[in-house]
């Protein structure tokens, strides 16, 4: 019964691969895009993990937590247990700021380096953490924060 789940599940994976309706999320601004609907009005931070198959293209859109107005909490153990869990070879992290100011907390950059090496570890590449905002309120005037961008993954 088990081997006959395990069949089920990989041929599952394989005709969700195979379909060209899964998007590609290779860079920061088809991050941003493919979180856009998501994250517009929510007045508390969650956070979410992509995960990509070997093209980067999206296996599953995972919502890891959700927290309170300011803040998120979260562990690589959540992070990565989901990730292996959908055979993910590569995921990219997200999470928004009900704010609106994309810039990283202390917190955001611990965390990302927990995850950066959690990731060596299990042998799933993290490509990068993207924090979420409002172009209107973002210094940058991007609208998100890119923590490969700006060097730290």
């Amino acid at each position: 019964a088990l081997q006959l789940v395990a069949v089920m599940e990989v041929a599952r994976r394989v005709l969700r691969q195979q379909g060209d309706e899964a998007p590609v999320l290779d860079n920061t601004d088809a991050v941003a895009a493919h979180f856009a609907p998501l994250v517009a009005g929510l007045d508390v931070e969650k956070f979410w993990i992509l995960c990509l198959n070997r093209k980067n293209r999206l296996l599953k859109r995972v919502e890891i937590s959700s927290g309170t107005a300011s803040n998120s909490l979260v562990h690589p153990r959540e992070v990565f247990r989901e990730a292996i869990r959908e055979g993910a070879l590569a995921l990219v992290c997200a999470h928004n700021h009900p704010s609106g100011d994309p810039s990283p907390s202390s917190a955001d950059i611990q965390v990302t380096r927990q995850l950066r090496e959690a990731a060596k570890t299990v042998g799933i590449d993290l490509l990068d953490h993207v924090i979420l905002g409002q172009p209107s309120r973002d210094p940058a005037g991007l609208g998100h924060y890119s923590f490969r961008a700006a060097g730290l993954i």
